[in-house]
């Protein structure tokens, strides 16, 4: 069964965590804890840019990034379609399927992006 937007209709596993690194991280370590060291990762990134930087841009753009990864992942059937469309695009030669793939990989992220509580320009996305 899939919702009116044409995502699978499967329940959130958890519910949106509070956009700190510390809620995000927890909430992967439940979802999909082999991204946990990606995520330690890339938030020793941000967090040296920032200190470099001598601003809170750096961090503001990892947590909003992460908060979009959590609420795809929050959905088992929305992340395995998200990622199944990922394998196709990478293997596709026709442009027209090839959009269509954009588009919906698109259309993941942006309901992601809104049910996460993100503006586009704070993610990064």
């Amino acid at each position: 069964m899939t919702t009116a937007s044409g995502f699978p209709a499967d329940a959130p596993g958890i519910p949106q965590p509070a956009s700190t690194p510390e809620d995000l991280r927890a909430a992967m370590a439940l979802l999909a804890p082999e991204a946990l060291g990606t995520f330690d990762t890339e938030r020793a990134v941000a967090l040296r840019q920032a200190r470099e930087q001598v601003s809170a841009a750096p961090m503001r753009r990892f947590v909003g990034q992460w908060a979009v990864r959590v609420a795809i992942e929050r959905h088992p059937g929305r992340a395995a379609r998200l990622r199944a469309l990922e394998a196709r695009a990478a293997e596709v030669d026709d442009l027209d399927e090839a959009r269509a793939i954009a588009a919906e990989i698109g259309a993941i992220i942006d309901a992601a992006t809104v049910e996460a509580g993100v503006r586009q320009e704070q993610s990064g996305l």
